[in-house]
């Protein structure tokens, strides 16, 4: 039987966390085994990048037992608008497959949301794939309300 959710801790990635969190990101449906991730110097970058960035954060949520159950990026936005106070954006938000649905969702993200408020961000901003309609249920019920249309351009 997994560990309650109050049990689940909310910190800053470390190196040893990268294999965990690339397993999360790998395949949302399914739980990929982090033994089996090739973390390519890509990855490392992008960690070094993230890791020394003080408008970045990659955060894990780990269980009692110390392993990683789910993990997001949060990136801390300045800007003019709302009074001129920093935005938290939320992204790569995951929980690991066979963990959801215990309330470890909800604590990742009220944890983060706690972070970002305690930093003195003015909003929480998120994207999420218009098919991932349980997602969006999900962040309905954190009191996320849609009031953008988002674009993308890949490079």
């Amino acid at each position: 039987m997994s560990a309650p959710a109050s049990a689940a801790t909310l910190r800053p990635a470390t190196r040893a966390d990268l294999p965990a969190v690339l397993a999360l990101l790998a395949d949302e449906d399914r739980v990929v085994d982090q033994a089996t991730v090739v973390v390519a110097e890509a990855y490392e970058h992008a960690f070094r990048a993230i890791d020394t960035d003080p408008r970045n954060e990659l955060l894990v949520l780990t269980d009692a037992d110390g392993a990683v159950v789910g993990c997001l990026q949060a990136t801390y936005i300045p800007g003019l608008g709302k009074g001129g106070a920093e935005r938290a954006l939320l992204e790569a938000v995951r929980i690991r497959a066979d963990r959801r649905g215990g309330g470890l969702g909800r604590v990742l993200m009220e944890l983060a949301i706690d972070r970002a408020r305690s930093r003195g961000c003015a909003l929480v901003q998120l994207t999420s794939n218009k098919q991932r309609e349980a997602a969006h249920r999900f962040y309905a019920g954190l009191g996320f309300t849609r009031s953008h249309d988002g674009f993308k351009l890949a490079l």
